[in-house]
């Protein structure tokens, strides 16, 4: 069985074109994903060679619009490399034009950007991931499917396997990935670092709890906001699965930015360790370094067996 996105599942690429979206629309075709078009509008109808995972030439169409894209392709999935001040207009036409997933890698859009565009998909049905995120990757669910890479996390690091994974840090996830590497993984998905964000921890951790292949879930989070505490709350009532969490910013001086948008003590609100403790409470481990968490994590699969 997948989450989040079927196996093999077709893909568009918003901003295709530039220097970033060509450069991991490359990257993802070589990881095995079914990407099958971009879009922009000014070079509707021309075409893009890639090569995909074996080596062989691919011409990726580019459509004027998301809904042209989807009509001609059958996408289910648009992953957005777009800038911040297009990035709303992006998303909003992705999500209007019925993707069931909808991936934004950008970073620095305005949050009453996001909340617009995070409400309208809540409205339709959609998943948004992201944004200021690194995506999401799922892993194949079967023998000659292929998963799905959306974004920018490194491919070949993890296989298959009983674990989930969502982190709030593109770097953490990539570390507790290769930490973890020999158990595998179902999927990794980046909820990104900004106040603002289309898919929650708490959210993942109900997509995780409802997938019948994973067993146990990392959930990595940071400084700033309440979205450990609010999964902490969910899991204490209906988490079924062991949850392992690591915290980054346990240093971190009160006033100040750390990396993420989000990722700031206020008021002495979101620090790092109202999180753990709030985590602690409710039975989630948290490790004091990504190492710690890993080794928790197999504990607790040792538990379960």
């Amino acid at each position: 069985m997948t989450v989040f996105i079927e196996d093999d599942a077709p893909v568009i690429v918003q901003g295709m074109t530039g220097h970033q979206g060509m450069t991991h629309t490359a990257r993802m075709l070589k990881a095995g994903t079914n990407i099958v078009g971009g879009v922009n509008p000014r070079k509707a109808g021309t075409s893009i060679a890639f090569e995909d995972a074996a080596g062989e030439t691919l011409d990726i169409p580019v459509f004027a619009t998301c809904a042209d894209a989807k009509a001609a392709t059958g996408a289910k999935a648009s992953v957005v490399f777009v800038p911040p001040r297009f990035a709303k207009d992006a998303v909003v036409e992705a999500v209007e034009a019925g993707f069931e997933v909808v991936v934004v890698i950008t970073e620095g859009i305005p949050v009453a950007d996001s909340a617009y565009f995070v409400e309208l998909a809540l409205q339709r049905g959609v998943r948004i991931v992201g944004p200021n995120c690194p995506g999401l990757m799922t892993l194949p669910s079967g023998e000659g499917s292929h998963g799905v890479n959306l974004g920018i996390i490194p491919d070949g690091i993890v296989a298959r396997g009983p674990l989930g994974l969502v982190s709030k840090s593109g770097t953490l996830t990539y570390q507790l990935m290769g930490e973890l590497s020999d158990i595998g993984f179902t999927a990794c998905l980046g909820a990104g670092g900004d106040p603002i964000v289309g898919t929650t921890l708490q959210e993942a951790l109900e997509a995780f709890e409802a997938d019948p292949d994973t067993k146990a879930v990392m959930m990595i989070g940071e400084i700033g906001g309440s979205a450990e505490q609010d999964a902490a709350n969910w899991a204490s009532e209906h988490m079924t699965k062991p949850v392992v969490a690591y915290i980054a910013g346990f240093t971190a001086p009160e006033g100040k930015q750390m990396g993420h948008a989000g990722a700031i003590v206020s008021g002495g609100k979101g620090t790092a360790q109202d999180k753990q403790e709030a985590l602690e409470a409710v039975g989630i481990r948290v490790g004091r370094t990504p190492s710690q968490a890993a080794q928790y994590m197999r504990e607790a699969l040792a538990q379960i067996g």
